[in-house]
């Protein structure tokens, strides 16, 4: 069976706060353990009224103490925000915490708009995003066993080995994941348009390393269950209107489903935003299974990570739960799990 895991964005809904978004995160995080996600991972972005994530590796921490076995991590920690040092002891912390259970996820993008990425800015006058490689390798050696005499080390962190993975959706990130011989995960829940591409270039040029012996990819995937397929297009919407709101430069909290979408955006605007959500699956449990089914023997992924930005918790909940069912459905698959 394919390993499935969830990435949570910690949605804020229309009348809600981030303390309910952030209990509703451990809630969700709990269910997906009962229902066998292998991971469950959360993504740093800023300002965004929309997404309680931002302090990522204290959110991290909160669902790792309130859970006892699935994986949690980043998807992913926006280095060029943060110090390799910093990052290090963060996850370092996490790692002493809960051993066995952390991943780094770490991604090359600021993760927010370029005002914001200025005010997060580690240094004024350079683009940190350009050292992401250089980065990339100061924090693995953080995390290897010190060397005798070694003077600057991370505490917690000094060899506890957390695997660290890159995240992308372009071929950059894909480039440097297979050169370093690290695990893959591209975003194509959001940013589909390389995605073959920067698969195929993941597995022609992988190099082994200490960390991972053959490639390993991970996919993005929207999927949005519900118990018919009516119901299942109604909570989409709310995803189709948080894009529209970021494609108007006005974004907000997750708002309410719409029955007829159609009504709020422009021909343009639609083209856009579903191309952009193109790796999506919606629909009642039989269709669900189908498009995922679709969607594996098209790209062959190593690991699916679902994620849905639902305005109901409660249908929420059944979504993630249908969509684990239809994973234990599809049609087996020779798979190595990481």
């Amino acid at each position: 069976m394919i390993p499935y895991s969830l990435l949570d964005l910690s949605p804020i809904v229309e009348g809600g706060d981030a303390g309910q978004a952030m209990r509703n995160t451990l809630a969700l995080a709990q269910h997906a353990e009962r229902l066998g996600y292998r991971r469950f991972w959360l993504a740093e972005h800023h300002n965004m009224p929309g997404i309680a994530s931002a302090a990522t590796a204290v959110l991290i921490g909160h669902v790792a103490n309130g859970t006892s076995t699935i994986r949690v991590g980043s998807g992913g920690i926006m280095l060029p925000n943060h110090s390799p040092l910093v990052v290090a002891e963060q996850f370092g912390t996490l790692e002493a915490l809960f051993p066995g259970r952390i991943d780094l996820g770490l991604g090359r993008a600021p993760g927010t708009d370029q005002s914001t990425a200025r005010a997060l800015r580690r240094s004024a006058t350079q683009d940190t995003a350009d050292a992401f490689p250089q980065d990339v390798e100061e924090l693995q050696a953080y995390f290897d066993t010190p060397r005798p005499g070694q003077r600057l080390r991370a505490v917690p962190g000094a060899g506890l080995k957390v695997p660290l993975w890159l995240l992308g959706s372009s071929l950059f990130s894909a480039q440097l994941a297979a050169a370093m011989g690290l695990p893959f995960a591209f975003a194509s829940h959001f940013a589909p348009g390389f995605m073959r591409q920067a698969v195929d270039l993941y597995r022609q040029t992988f190099r082994p390393s200490e960390q991972l012996d053959r490639p390993h990819v991970m996919l993005g995937l929207n999927v949005f269950a519900a118990d018919t397929e009516v119901q299942a297009r109604r909570l989409f919407s709310s995803l189709q209107q948080q894009f529209l709101a970021l494609v108007r430069g006005a974004p907000g909290p997750i708002r309410p489903p719409v029955d007829d979408i159609e009504t709020l955006w422009s021909e343009t605007e639609a083209t856009h935003i579903r191309r952009s959500l193109a790796c999506s699956v919606v629909g009642d449990a039989a269709g669900v299974r189908a498009g995922l089914q679709r969607f594996v023997d098209d790209l062959r992924p190593d690991e699916l990570m679902l994620t849905a930005q639902i305005y109901d918790h409660e249908a929420r909940l059944r979504s993630f739960e249908i969509a684990a069912q239809a994973m234990r459905d599809l049609a087996p698959a020779a798979r190595t799990a990481l």
